[in-house]
């Protein structure tokens, strides 16, 4: 009968030819990698290596993070389930080229108190499905084009280097897609944080946002920042700058009417305070 991966099986007996090619996982990969990694390292065919290491996550000896990905359990571990790899790690080994935004982003600068169990990841790639559960973490996924991945900043979390949206660059993004912000009041939090604080650089932002090419942004971007009182003329002044005629939600997620504003032709259909 075949042998199936499940947590609860414990690290067996291994032979001694086995141990070292498992110690030479251990030395080259630090965070997830896949059965093409491992086979170019041990220069073995991938028939063999996917074979082999699904034997040795059945064992104990490995965790796997999703079909074809493993990461290393250390040798003392009772069980696979022990080895949780960073969520961001995971991120960036799968998802590449991508970058963590959103209201991860947020968090990470200090932009809001709010905590996120969800990571959101944008990234070039094509993506089937917008959430996915990956060790137990859900990752919500935006796709988009290679020439929109700018704005970035690099981060190291244990020995990988991951890629994040830089403050800026998270202000533009969350007014974008309120959604993954948290929705436009929490945007809106975030937006007078950014404002207040050490991040601020109005030149970088009124820059993003040109680049994004989506006159909405510029329309929430102008309307925030005149409903919280941030003093910010040049920026208005290029939020009012070609507008868009017709008239876009505040929060697109929300299915309330509202009113109306021809100033910034926009839907007040969420109330900021």
């Amino acid at each position: 009968m075949a042998m199936e991966y499940t947590d609860s099986i414990k690290a067996r007996g291994i032979s001694e030819s086995h141990r070292r090619l498992l110690a030479r996982l251990h030395r080259c990969f630090t965070g997830p990698f896949t059965v093409r990694d491992a086979a170019g390292e041990w220069e073995t065919d991938h028939g063999r290596t996917a074979r082999l290491l699904a034997y040795w996550a059945s064992r104990g000896w490995l965790s796997r993070v999703r079909r074809g990905t493993y990461i290393t359990v250390p040798l003392e571990a009772r069980s696979p389930s022990e080895r949780k790899e960073d969520p961001w790690v995971i991120a960036a080994a799968l998802f590449t080229p991508a970058y963590i935004g959103g209201w991860s982003a947020c968090e990470h600068w200090g932009l809001t108190d709010q905590i996120f169990s969800d990571v959101v990841v944008f990234t070039s790639h094509r993506v089937r499905r917008r959430r996915q559960t990956i060790q137990g973490i859900t990752f919500v996924f935006k796709s988009i084009p290679p020439k929109k991945v700018f704005g970035l900043s690099t981060i190291w979390r244990g020995q990988t280097k991951i890629q994040i949206s830089d403050p800026s660059r998270t202000i533009a993004d969350v007014l974008d897609n309120p959604s993954l912000g948290g929705g436009i009041k929490h945007v809106a939090e975030v937006l007078h944080e950014y404002f207040a604080g050490e991040h601020r650089n109005d030149r970088l932002l009124t820059d993003y946002v040109g680049r994004l090419d989506n006159r909405t942004v510029r329309k929430r971007l102008g309307y925030l920042i005149e409903t919280l009182a941030i003093d910010a003329p040049e920026i208005i002044k290029f939020c009012k700058r070609n507008l868009s005629t017709g008239y876009s939600k505040l929060d697109p997620t929300i299915r309330a009417k509202g009113r109306l504003t021809r100033r910034w032709n926009l839907r007040i259909n969420v109330r900021i305070k």
